[in-house]
């Protein structure tokens, strides 16, 4: 049996027309090769795979050619040239700076440097992985470096550039490798599969591409991989799964089912793709590519962005049709909020289900919200697990209206006088918009109707969506700092910082009994709270029960202070603050010494 090359050895170029996916730089190097301008230095920097060392050697052995072409690539026939391709020629040295990276190491290159080519007009050295040279090394290689011999060369490797020291930068020409598209990866393997006798499918080779993130000894890898599970017949439901990459249909099947709002076809397939294996982080950033690629796919001009094969192209911008411009971007805010949420969830299989569960009511609420979640009430999901309504008789009482007369008993405050309440038809709905404690959550729409004595001091404040008539309490400084730093402490995590800085500030009402200022010690500090401004007054007005408090933020000047509170009122801020300790003051009628 004779001994197997793999592909990314035995195609590798050995021309600078061969080399894929890199024109610009090839063409640079073939005519300064024409020219005669020759750097005594050059520095290839990009990522793994795409040709970087490659480019390297066939720059040596181009410029050692005894009978260069008129196109700027070397013979091939001459001596230089046959001994490089047989591994024999002693005017290209190579060094890994992995393994070799110490002082001593660079000294023995400095060794060979000295010594002239007996064949051809330059000795090129070409060091690999340049970034691994230690300080010192780095150091020592300065001065050869910047005035080498005449017919030496150098040609560093990196696939780190920011780790190169700038001493050492400055003496190269620099050279940027960029990765290569999945065009260019496609048509490499059509030509290496055909000369392998190798049926292939563009879907397939599309896969691998992608697979590769812009590498081609990893894309050529990748296919020895794939074709030797196969057998010769690369197809595509054979390469998902020797990649174990989770296929296209999936994700064409979910669109179609959070269109139709088909919430329980949703968590099948999420369960179905579980059940193979596939992590649930994985799966969530791939349907955010797929929402993108539907997003791009509605505009001819950038349906060329997709990276994919014409078949599945035309299945992109076939479903693209049936999305809304809407649907899609709220979708893709959404599965972004689940990516960036996943490692911290606790249950991050709920965390998927909740993004498919909006995402399916998405297409049949268009209103103005946010992308995270749907502005109407949430729909049912399972109909068939909804209990049968019992009949209704003319003397039985209607059970859903003893429910919303129990909400709203336990909901509403306790006032030094008696409230009436009015139930309106919708008594509870569902509020799914994520925000801030008071805001969010259960919400009940109820009306308020107060005494004739105090109908004067009432107002209506406006909620969110709701409407309520709020009683106009008086509001001291005081009772405000205790609501204000309440307001703080129930912010979330994300926000803690923000907590802090509010837990230090000092809201101060204002003479007209309305307003209250706030003091911000920095801009970004006032442009936080002004943010947050529509949150903070909501939630005050319901905590302080007065609807026309206004909060009014400017920046800290010289002449203000910081206002310290004497024992009795920090006393009477914890007594507020602790319901508790009120009942112990008053049980043992304690009193400040």
């Amino acid at each position: 049996m004779e001994n197997y090359i793999v592909s990314a050895r035995k195609y590798r170029p050995m021309t600078f027309d061969t080399v894929v996916g890199q024109g610009a730089l090839t063409v640079t190097l073939k005519n300064a090769i024409q020219s005669g301008r020759l750097a005594h230095a050059y520095l290839f920097c990009g990522p793994r795979g795409v040709g970087k060392t490659t480019c390297a050697r066939i720059f040596a052995k181009t410029i050692n050619c005894l009978s260069p072409q008129t196109n700027g690539e070397a013979c091939g026939e001459c001596e230089s040239c046959k001994a490089f391709n047989e591994g024999r020629s002693y005017n290209i040295h190579e060094l890994d700076a992995a393994s070799n990276n110490s002082v001593e190491d660079i000294r023995v290159l400095i060794e060979q440097v000295r010594i002239p080519p007996q064949i051809g007009k330059y000795k090129v050295f070409i060091i690999d992985e340049v970034h691994m040279l230690s300080q010192a090394a780095f150091n020592a290689f300065l001065k050869t470096l910047e005035e080498p011999p005449h017919h030496a060369i150098f040609i560093l490797a990196t696939t780190e550039k920011h780790k190169i020291l700038p001493t050492i930068m400055s003496r190269c020409q620099i050279y940027d490798f960029k990765r290569m598209g999945v065009n260019d990866i496609v048509g490499h393997l059509k030509n290496v599969a055909e000369k392998e006798n190798i049926k292939v499918e563009d879907a397939a080779l599309n896969i691998i591409a992608q697979k590769a993130d812009g590498g081609m000894r990893d894309a050529l890898s990748i296919f020895d991989q794939v074709a030797s599970f196969c057998g010769g017949n690369i197809t595509y439901q054979q390469t998902i799964e020797n990649l174990n990459v989770l296929d296209s249909d999936y994700y064409f099947r979910l669109t179609d089912y959070c269109l139709e709002g088909k919430i329980t076809e949703c968590m099948l397939t999420l369960n179905e793709i579980l059940a193979k294996g596939f992590e649930g982080q994985y799966f969530i950033t791939g349907l955010s590519s797929h929402l993108r690629n539907l997003l791009v796919s509605q505009d001819a001009q950038t349906v060329e962005l997709i990276e994919a094969s014409e078949e599945v192209r035309n299945k992109y911008k076939e479903q693209a049709q049936r999305c809304k411009p809407r649907f899609l971007f709220r979708a893709m805010k959404l599965t972004n909020y689940c990516d960036l949420n996943y490692k911290q969830s606790q249950n991050k299989r709920l965390l998927i289900e909740l993004t498919l569960i909006e995402m399916a009511q998405l297409s049949s609420d268009d209103g103005e919200a946010s992308g995270l979640g749907p502005t109407k009430i949430l729909k049912p999901i399972f109909k068939a697990l909804k209990a049968p309504q019992p009949p209704k008789g003319e003397g039985s009482r209607d059970s859903s209206q003893e429910k919303k007369e129990t909400l709203a008993t336990q909901t509403t405050p306790a006032t030094p006088k008696p409230v009436q309440t009015t139930q309106t038809p919708n008594a509870a709905s569902v509020n799914p918009t994520r925000g801030l404690g008071g805001l969010g959550g259960f919400s009940i729409r109820k009306t308020m109707q107060v005494s004739t004595a105090e109908h004067k001091t009432a107002q209506k404040v406006e909620l969110g969506k709701e409407t309520q008539i709020v009683e106009h309490q008086p509001v001291d400084t005081i009772n405000l700092t205790v609501a204000w730093r309440e307001f703080a402490v129930n912010l979330p995590q994300e926000d803690i910082a923000f907590s802090h800085r509010m837990n230090n500030m000092e809201p101060t009402m204002q003479e007209d009994g309305e307003t209250f200022l706030v003091i911000a010690d920095n801009q970004s500090v006032q442009n936080e709270l002004l943010k947050m401004q529509q949150r903070i007054e909501a939630y005050l007005h319901k905590r302080l029960r007065n609807g026309t408090l206004h909060m009014v933020v400017r920046l800290r000047e010289m002449t203000d202070k910081r206002h310290v509170y004497s024992r009795v009122e920090q006393l009477n801020m914890m007594l507020q603050q602790n319901e508790a300790l009120r009942k112990l003051k008053e049980e043992f009628q304690l009193e400040l010494t």
